[in-house]
């Protein structure tokens, strides 16, 4: 399968993690995964998944409320089979509730879920992400605040996404700003185990519109990368640019080098 070619790609660039898009549906057999969990281990990548893009725990109908928590459940359970660490989702919209309302329902959807996989022993890690739009849930308050009330819940920190929702968030200060948010939040010990993606991107006024690669763009990854070092982070980084392999390899580069 192409997963399994990636993660013999990516160890062959000298990379380290991949995330398994499962973005357009749950498509993998049980004797796919296995192979993807031993390949995984035998070439030390580390690896994730993304749940489908057709989440919505905030949707006014009851239905696709429980369709949404469906495809989080199984999102963990394939990636509990292949050896995956973490879930990143994206939580949902605001609708046409206030912002109060969208948290209390999305935080009641997701302790449901999280409580069904405890149920299963599952190790898997949820974590939403933060939102590159202003119409989606998920600034990056939003996202610790649900970190913070739920167990065992932790962030999925996309800094392009924060930057185009705000406009803002894009330099060396604000970086750190956001780190140190970070760990004031959910501990210090959340800077040591953190998920984060990264890429150019195009935006308006009402957020994100597109990615592209990080040269095109406005995103200072040379500062972003600087405060990752000087605050000694610690986890995964998933590129999420057109091309993924050359942004990827540019930042871990970048990351060598940088004293």
């Amino acid at each position: 399968t192409s997963t399994l070619f990636g993660i013999q790609q990516i160890q062959k660039l000298g990379l380290d993690c991949l995330e398994i898009e499962f973005v357009k549906g749950l498509k993998m057999g049980s004797d796919t995964a296995a192979q993807i969990k031993k390949a995984g281990q035998k070439y030390g990548v580390s690896l994730s998944v993304h749940a489908p893009y057709y989440i919505n725990l905030n949707s006014p109908e009851k239905g696709k409320r429980i369709a949404s928590q469906e495809r989080i459940m199984q999102s963990a359970r394939l990636a509990e089979m292949c050896g995956a660490k973490n879930v990143v989702f994206h939580p949902g919209y605001y609708g046409k509730g206030s912002a109060e309302e969208a948290y209390e329902r999305i935080k009641k959807e997701i302790k449901e879920v999280v409580s069904i996989l405890r149920q299963d022993r599952s190790r898997v890690v949820l974590r939403p992400e933060t939102m590159g739009k202003k119409s989606q849930f998920g600034s990056l308050e939003e996202i610790l605040f649900l970190c913070r009330e739920i167990d065992g819940v932790l962030p999925c920190v996309d800094f392009s996404h924060i930057h185009t929702r705000s406009g803002k968030a894009n330099t060396y200060l604000e970086f750190h700003r956001i780190l140190k948010k970070i760990e004031k939040k959910l501990g210090k010990e959340a800077l040591k185990n953190m998920h984060i993606h990264v890429c150019g991107a195009i935006y308006s006024d009402k957020g994100e519109i597109k990615h592209i690669n990080l040269q095109e763009s406005d995103f200072r990854y040379d500062e972003w990368v600087q405060v990752l070092k000087d605050l000694d982070v610690e986890g995964s980084v998933i590129c999420e640019s057109p091309e993924q392999d050359k942004d990827a390899l540019l930042l871990k580069n970048l990351f060598s080098v940088t004293s």
